[in-house]
């Protein structure tokens, strides 16, 4: 019928209900949780919070069930990634991380792998970490170093990675290191590691948000044949193929804080009296706001498009997953300014929601594949 499209991104009364219930937990709970922790360290009270509301084994629907399907719904990751953004960027990152360093586990290890740590994880018992990039080796992953050289029946990892969000306090890693040299993204392999695997060392670095991120050295840290993700020189398949699940849940997040801030400044202008009125009267207050409100909508479109492509199966997912994470990342960024700008002076208070937001917002261009990156993926899926 004329018509009668399937509209995936109008969300239905129970996953409005999802999206409330979240929204009210990370209030009532995490958000105060996330205040208590160390800046620039794993909040272990907050992940554990995480686990027993039920929100992490949301994301691995299947670990512990017997079930065959484990691997959350795209879809429901990103309303998961956009209600806690929305009230609480620590609560929502902590969660994400749980998921981006678990997946590649769940999608590629050995039964026996993904029994010892998944259970653990989705209750909020372990940590673990998603390690693929290096120092030269950022948004081009396929140019990594870190060496894995054959040790008898295993092998040993040999040199560093960067930026690792959870790390070096990590459980777990997912490790991705060179197997085959010269041989590109054609030449990776993906590892489980323990965190405390012999050889295995790091520090804690800071951000302009301080997020858990660090440095990992590696010094002939041995794996074992058991511990290989997938096949020999098919990591760089394994790393991608959970980023493609992420990306639009990154989408997801700068969505969250993009509303957090969009709410802000309608508030303000809306109670801020200026020039003998309130401050959403003048053209110039609600016209950015009109152009806020917009893009943020746009960005929410293509997050919940690119996110029920993914879980439909549909083709071109990576350039769907490309185009949600691009362009709601950028609108994130955007608003949280034009917030910004409405506010005046007081936005840029340390302890502001609008400093924190405009502290957070900034990363989420770079990680995961830099905006440059994704639309160079846009591109190129063009003429595919």
């Amino acid at each position: 019928m004329a018509g009668a499209l399937t509209m995936a991104w109008e969300l239905t009364a129970e996953q409005q209900e999802l999206v409330d219930d979240v929204r009210t937990a990370a209030r009532k709970t995490l958000a105060p949780l996330a205040e208590q922790g160390r800046p620039g360290r794993v909040n272990r009270p907050l992940i554990d919070a995480l686990g027993d509301l039920g929100l992490l084994a949301r994301l691995f629907p299947g670990v512990g069930k017997g079930s065959s399907s484990r691997e959350a719904a795209a879809f429901d990751l990103c309303l998961l990634r956009e209600a806690l953004a929305s009230v609480s960027t620590e609560s929502e990152t902590a969660l994400a991380l749980q998921g981006l360093g678990a997946y590649p586990i769940l999608q590629s290890a050995t039964t026996e792998q993904v029994d010892r740590w998944l259970p653990a994880v989705a209750a909020g018992d372990a940590v673990p970490a998603f390690a693929l990039t290096e120092a030269e080796a950022g948004s081009d992953a396929a140019a990594l170093t870190l060496a894995a050289e054959p040790d008898g029946d295993g092998w040993r990892l040999s040199g560093e990675k960067v930026w690792i969000s959870n790390a070096p306090e990590a459980d777990v890693y997912a490790v991705f290191a060179r197997t085959s040299p010269g041989a590109g993204s054609r030449g990776v392999s993906g590892f489980v590691v323990s965190g405390d695997r012999a050889g295995l060392s790091g520090e804690s670095l800071d951000l302009l948000a301080p997020h858990a991120i660090g440095r990992l050295s590696f010094d002939g840290v041995r794996v074992e044949p058991g511990e290989l993700l997938g096949e020999v020189d098919q990591g760089f398949a394994v790393a991608m193929r959970t980023l493609d699940l992420f990306r639009p849940s990154v989408g997801a997040f700068a969505v969250g804080m993009a509303q957090a801030a969009l709410d802000a400044a309608i508030a303000h202008a809306g109670e801020r009296e200026a020039f003998g009125g309130p401050l959403r009267e003048m053209q110039a207050v609600g016209h950015p706001l009109a152009e806020m409100a917009t893009r943020v909508e746009a960005a929410r479109l293509l997050v919940y498009r690119a996110a029920a492509a993914y879980d439909a199966g549909r083709p071109g997912v990576s350039r769907t997953s490309a185009m949600a994470k691009l362009f709601a990342t950028e609108t994130a960024q955007y608003v949280v300014d034009a917030a910004i700008q409405i506010h005046g002076a007081r936005a840029l208070q340390s302890g502001h929601q609008l400093e924190h937001l405009y502290r957070e917002v900034r990363a989420p261009r770079i990680y995961e594949g830099a905006s440059e990156v994704q639309r160079s993926i846009i591109a190129r899926e063009l003429y595919r």
